[in-house]
């Protein structure tokens, strides 16, 4: 949202810099992301001055030029310049560019800078200039002739009235809409100077001059059918108003903001909303059949055609401002073309209204309409501030576009909104602040953020209670919690001292908590070259619809979603996954290791029509469940480029699987404690799941090409492993890991060939050997498979090595026999495997 300084100044004298005011109202809770310097005239008129003609002779080597003299009111020479311009003369008050001066021509994107120049063999010191070289104006038939009485000398800036702004971008947060105004920001930096010893108060414009003219003149019958849509609704009409440009000072405040200027009605619209933050709304009373105005709910499927020239089917939610006859606008989103202000218009009804915030929030959004009124409207705008607005714009129209009020202040509002009103305690206040704030800097704080202090009182501790009655339009300001945030902002988080001690006790927590498991497991993959990501939850439903593994009848869905790319909750990490994978690639950066930690989530209609069924239950039938969850996603080269391998090899599935197992060595678990199972799933077109106390704790597989070709349009072969986190933490739970001291002897490697049926794997092999030597085997490897017409039907050849090792002793010839003696039969006994040799 744009702010502007010189506009901000007319609600509060403050006295300060643009730089100044920024940074108070960034520390006050309105960050200013940005200023920019914005001049109503390119360039400033920097350099250019008024000069005196002192000479004008002609130039002795052409018929249209002119030998000048110049003086620009200061003790150095008169400067000589050279001017075609034919209305030049001696005497003559003019515009001088002087050297080094840069120009900005009216309609030109580039400017040009005022060189000493020889024009014809004689030498120039500068330019008389016309309006067109000054950006002042379209004329170019002669030089600037000023009034004779302005002194030589005196800036051009001061002649043309030039004015210099600033800017504020700020970021406004949703719960501040009380600031989308000029007022609103000039409120909060009152609030701060005030509790800082500025005794300053915003105040807006005075309205007081408001009169009714004629009550007759042009009478409007006002009708508000929905007054749940429509809490409030107010109007005036203005007789015999002419349509014409604002002034050049009203135009000014509005381009300075990034508005361009329609006409003298629209722009004081468009100015008191911005003043103040209330939306208006112009109709041509010409237009309005029967001068009846009626706040309606739309029929279904009513057409109307909006300002920006298309036509909409309404929808039966819809609120719209109608006559007799038809819509004529959509209640506080946009207005209609046929009923809107134009060249023609000479009698209006001024609109100033207060709806509900969810009424115009789906209208918007049911339409794909964002408008500067929506903005407001749907994050809750002033109910109080209506009647204002509205005697501030008719007083404008009078002022610059003429005409009478032609009728009296209509204000339909049956049930006023009313303020918060709750009881704060300043001392718990300042207890959770950290800081002893004065009472008296609280009251003066509230006060200039318009907060009622009802009632003052003290608890029997001393500490100072106040009733208090907060505006409607402060919206998020309802609690005590809230209170203590709007003091704090004003009185400065910077005031706040650090304590002179901090204490640190020493945690005697769970230390395998979820998030110190995600860090730690966060800190093992970004050690082995991965990259987190974070995505958002919702996403596309259309992503499920083909699917059996996550089902689109499981989602959950959104009632009131943003958009269709939004209008599920995630069943898996994978489809955001994905999303990141095809954004990169489409990049040139197609080499990742990606990680992500998120919660999924699930429906389940089965145990939803269960409870349904069963009223009885309800409470302890839950359809809806969700999991927290690791995503680990692969694609590209394993490794960089580089002079000793200028092209890696790619990733593959055992990149993956060696880091999930690099992951539960990390956390003490060991892989025999589970099993590898072959997964079937529409998401890969080959996968594994990994099983451990009779659950699933991840799956790895080869992203599905119709997924990955075919919805996100990778050539690249994807692989993606997905953990439930929440069962890692429960298995870690019952870990315990013991630092032990490196053994002082060594290891012993030993190597059997196996004959074994094809549907023998290796993980039965290795469990097997396992659960017979558990406390000298350390590891078992497949270093070889052999499958050919030299076995037998259905046998294939297992190569295994396994290591040994006794931390107390040296092993000797007939322990390793026995070992691996015991290791044959067992697994001869597991999987009827043959040793080879």
């Amino acid at each position: 949202m744009k702010i502007s300084y010189n506009w901000l100044k007319s609600y509060l004298d403050s006295g300060l810099s643009a730089e100044e005011a920024a940074g108070i109202l960034t520390a006050a809770g309105l960050e200013i992301e940005g200023i920019e310097k914005v001049e109503s005239i390119r360039g400033g008129l920097e350099g250019l001055v008024v000069a005196e003609v002192l000479t004008c002779t002609d130039h002795p080597d052409s018929d249209h030029l002119h030998v000048t003299t110049v003086s620009t009111g200061t003790d150095t020479q008169p400067l000589q310049v050279v001017c075609g311009a034919p209305n030049v003369a001696a005497g003559q008050k003019v515009i001088l560019a002087q050297v080094g001066t840069t120009l900005y021509p009216t309609g030109e994107e580039e400017g040009f800078k005022i060189k000493k120049s020889k024009i014809r063999g004689v030498e120039s010191f500068g330019m008389l200039c016309a309006e067109d070289e000054i950006g002042v104006g379209n004329a170019h038939d002669g030089i600037i002739v000023l009034d004779p009485a302005i002194p030589a000398g005196t800036p051009a800036a001061k002649v043309y009235d030039m004015e210099a702004d600033y800017v504020f971008e700020v970021g406004l947060t949703p719960n501040r809409i009380d600031a989308a105004s000029h007022y609103g920001v000039a409120r909060d930096l009152g609030a701060y100077l005030t509790a800082h010893g500025q005794a300053v108060k915003a105040s807006l414009g005075d309205t007081s001059a408001f009169r009714v003219d004629d009550p007759n003149a042009l009478p409007v019958t006002v009708t508000v059918r929905d007054t749940a849509g429509a809490p409030r609704y107010s109007g005036v009409t203005v007789r015999g108003v002419r349509i014409g440009p604002s002034p050049e000072w009203l135009q000014q405040r509005l381009r300075a903001i990034g508005l361009n200027p329609k006409n003298n009605v629209v722009d004081i619209t468009n100015f008191v909303m911005h003043e103040c933050g209330q939306p208006l709304h112009a109709f041509d009373m010409g237009k309005v059949a029967g001068h009846q105005i009626i706040v309606r709910r739309a029929d279904e499927g009513e057409p109307i055609v909006t300002l920006d020239g298309v036509e909409r089917k309404l929808s039966a939610d819809d609120l719209v401002i109608a006559d007799q006859q038809r819509a004529m606008c959509l209640a506080g989103v946009f207005g209609g073309i046929d009923s809107g202000v134009s060249d023609t218009t000479t009698d209006i009804f001024i609109e100033s209204a207060y709806f509900d915030p969810v009424s115009v929030r789906k209208t918007a959004r049911r339409h794909g309409l964002n408008t500067d009124a929506s903005f407001r409207y749907e994050r809750g705008a002033d109910p109080d501030m209506a009647p204002y607005a509205l005697r501030r714009a008719a007083l404008l129209v009078k002022e610059l576009a003429g005409g009478i009020i032609g009728s009296d202040i209509v204000d339909i509002y049956p049930q006023p909104v009313p303020p918060f009103e709750f009881s704060v305690n300043l001392g718990r206040i300042n207890r959770l602040i950290g800081a002893e704030i004065p009472t008296e800097t609280a009251r003066a704080i509230l006060t200039g953020l318009e907060i009622d202090i009802r009632k003052e009182t003290l608890a029997e501790n001393g500490d100072t209670i106040l009733e208090i009655a907060v505006p409607a339009y402060r919206v998020d300001v309802q609690r005590e919690a809230d209170i203590a945030e709007e003091i704090l902002r004003i009185y400065g988080f910077n005031n706040v001292s650090d304590p002179h001690y901090i204490k640190n006790v020493i945690t005697t927590g769970n230390p395998k908590t979820p998030d110190r498991l995600a860090n730690a497991a966060a800190d093992l993959l970004v050690g082995q070259r991965c990259v987190e990501i974070m995505s958002n939850s919702l996403t596309r439903g259309a992503y499920y619809e083909s699917l059996t593994s996550y089902p689109a009848s499981h989602c959950v869905r959104i009632l009131n979603p943003l958009s269709n790319e939004l209008n599920v909750m995630r069943q898996t990490l994978l489809f955001n996954a994905l999303e990141a994978v095809a954004l990169n690639v489409n990049r040139r950066n197609g080499d990742l290791r990606l990680f992500e930690f998120g919660n999924c989530y699930f429906y389940d209609p089965a145990v939803a029509a269960q409870a349904t069924d069963n009223p009885t239950q309800k409470g302890t039938l839950r359809p809806y469940r969700e999991e927290y969850r690791l995503a680990l996603t692969v694609t590209g080269a394993a490794s960089q480029p580089n002079w000793n391998d200028p092209k890696p090899a790619p990733s593959d599935f055992f990149t993956v699987k060696s880091l999930a197992e690099l992951l539960l060595q990390r956390f003490g678990v060991q892989l025999y404690e589970g099993r590898y199972e072959t997964l079937e799933s529409d998401l890969y077109s080959e996968a594994i799941a990994y099983v451990i106390r009779g659950k699933k704790l991840f799956e790895i597989g080869i992203v599905s090409p119709k997924l990955s070709r075919g919805q996100f349009d990778l050539k690249q072969p994807v692989y993606f492993l997905e953990m439930n986190f929440t069962h890692l933490q429960k298995i870690v739970e019952t870990v315990r890991v013991q630092a032990v001291e490196l053994s002082k002897y060594p290891e012993v490697k030993r190597d059997l060939a196996l004959l074994v049926d094809k549907a023998v794997t290796f993980s039965q092999l290795r469990d097997a050997a396992s659960r017979a030597e558990k406390k000298l085997l350390k590891s078992v490897g497949l270093f070889d498979v052999y499958e050919g017409d030299k076995l037998p039907a259905g046998k294939k050849s297992y190569a295994l090595n396994f290591v040994l090792e006794d931390p107390t002793k040296t092993l000797t010839d007939s322990e390793i026999e026995r070992i691996m003696s015991t290791i044959s039969s067992a697994l001869t006994k597991a999987t009827g495997a043959q040793i080879r040799g």
